[in-house]
């Protein structure tokens, strides 16, 4: 069965009326994610975009089909790890899944989902990156990209937008050798589908699954544009993808056998968040994902250090 099979005839586990704003490719992942990994699971959505758009609900009622719990800012890895634990006597088929945004993964969730994956608690823990604090009006996050304006690394007469470069948190997983890493993104869905898929089957440990998506209110585009910047995204090679399942790195498709390579202006550019960068700051986006172009290639093919 091909994805577009696939998605069409699954069960919709998510409310078709959820409050995400227009044009959210977190809202797509959710509710695509759900749709693969099926009604046999619960799912842990900590404070953020999707819990208020629907996964935590309302009025002590849910926005999805499954059931459903909303972790703090910081725990959802140990969370969902201690519901799985108390679900190996009861089904130990039962998926349990946090899906938790940038900001409760690089930053004050880390620390937990560093030690479920050292634990190897096998858990599903989908991190959803629209590359800064969203639901609270676009503060700075640990993956939000260098330069980037937020409303706490302003732009001015002496702010210049982050300083730092983007935290790899998939890339820190596999190093720690999560039972299985992946980078996602909803514009190549037949790469998404396949990697779910895969991600539902692991029993062997931890999984981790980093989604880049789109935020029109905080990356400055207009809601029919999302899919679009994801794309850019990846043809750039901004944002690569790839998996991580037993020591060994594989390239994904749409990362590897890119035809026509854009630049990684096509992705800044628009973006009314870069919209103050200079063309160096830009050489400085671009230079930086080609180091991690090369280095993925490096891990993938084993080849000694340069």
């Amino acid at each position: 069965m091909n994805y577009i099979d696939r998605l069409a005839t699954a069960e919709d586990m998510v409310s078709p009326g959820i409050s995400a704003c227009q044009g959210c490719t977190a809202e797509l992942v959710f509710r695509s994610s759900l749709k693969i990994l099926g009604e046999k699971s619960i799912i842990g959505v900590p404070p953020g975009c999707m819990a208020g758009a629907g996964g935590g609900g309302w009025d002590k009622k849910s926005g999805v089909k499954i059931p459903a719990t909303m972790p703090l800012l910081d725990n959802s890895a140990s969370l969902m790890a201690g519901i799985k634990a108390a679900y190996r006597t009861i089904d130990p088929e039962v998926h349990s899944i946090a899906f938790a945004g940038d900001g409760a993964t690089a930053d004050s969730g880390l620390a937990c989902l560093s030690a479920a994956a050292e634990r190897r608690d096998n858990i599903i823990y989908i991190c959803y990156d629209n590359e800064g604090y969203m639901n609270t009006g676009f503060q700075k996050s640990g993956t939000t990209p260098r330069g980037a304006s937020t409303t706490t690394t302003p732009v001015g007469k002496t702010g210049r937008g982050k300083l730092s470069f983007k935290k790899d948190v998939p890339m820190m997983m596999a190093i720690q050798d999560a039972a299985y890493v992946a980078t996602l993104s909803p514009s190549h869905m037949n790469d998404f589908v396949a990697k779910m898929e895969k991600a539902a089957a692991i029993k062997d440990g931890l999984v981790y699954l980093h989604i880049l998506t789109a935020c029109p209110s905080g990356w400055g585009i207009k809601p029919h544009q999302s899919i679009e910047y994801l794309r850019r995204a990846v043809q750039s090679r901004y944002f690569l993808l790839y998996e991580y399942r037993d020591g060994q790195f594989t390239i994904s498709g749409p990362t590897k056998d890119i035809k026509q390579l854009k630049d990684v202006s096509e992705f800044v550019n628009g973006q009314k968040r870069f919209r103050h960068l200079t063309e160096g700051d830009i050489a400085e986006l671009r230079d930086y994902s080609n180091r991690r172009w090369d280095l993925l290639q490096r891990l993938a093919t084993k080849l000694p250090p340069a």
